[in-house]
């Protein structure tokens, strides 16, 4: 699963790396939690440049009678969305880039979980494959919100964690967008694990643990020996 990530390129950085047409507003965030705002990119239609918005992180399906039902879908396995009631439709026509520089996940050990940070060996930024959905309430309200696509551990992942979000080719961001893309298996060709030889990781304190805790500290490495 991704249940927490960093995102501190500036907006000059990321509209370079994701062919904004304008350049964002950005804070640098170093631990990104669940029911938080996060930068999103899309196209609303194939006629439409790339956009950026914040979304909420979990998703709400439009059918939902109550929005918390959110906090349970951050991610979405990429094996089964295309089938799931709660993101088979986003799948095929809600589709979005989520722009990072890192994340986190946790090793099982005899003393607790221990966070390591996962990044591309180059530093540059990338992006997890995402879905997004409109949900409005009795009452009127509009959330819209999204998740993030997991799949299996790549070689660099496996010892930590059986998951890994899908992280997308930037040669694939153009199709990952394209509304007119629909096929399940054209889809399914892009969310796979990412190149384990592109990326590195190394252990973190447990200070990421907390989503209170957004600092350049939760980055430190910390030494296991």
């Amino acid at each position: 699963m991704c249940g927490r990530y960093s995102q501190t390129q500036d907006g000059k950085t990321i509209a370079q790396a994701f062919a904004l047409p304008q350049t964002p507003e950005l804070s640098p965030r170093y631990n990104v939690a669940p029911g938080q705002d996060i930068a999103v990119i899309g196209r609303p239609n194939a006629q439409s440049p790339r956009q950026f918005k914040a979304l909420r992180w979990g998703l709400i399906p439009h059918w939902a009678k109550d929005h918390r039902i959110g906090y349970k879908l951050i991610n979405a396995r990429c094996e089964t969305a295309a089938t799931k009631p709660s993101f088979r439709e986003a799948l095929a026509k809600r589709r979005c880039l989520i722009p990072a520089d890192g994340f986190y996940e946790w090793q099982k050990t005899e003393t607790g979980k221990q966070p390591f940070y996962f990044h591309m060996a180059d530093q540059r930024p990338f992006a997890f494959a995402g879905l997004w959905e409109r949900w409005r309430s009795t009452e009127g309200e509009v959330i819209t919100s999204c998740t993030i696509l997991t799949t299996n551990a790549n070689d660099l992942l496996a010892p930590i964690h059986d998951r890994m979000p899908v992280i997308l080719s930037p040669t694939d961001y153009e199709q990952w967008l394209d509304p007119a893309v629909t096929a399940r298996h054209q889809l399914q060709a892009l969310m796979q694990p990412y190149d384990a030889h592109l990326m590195t990781s190394y252990a973190v304190s447990q200070r990421v643990n907390k989503p209170g805790q957004d600092d350049s500290a939760c980055l430190e490495p910390l030494n296991l020996s």
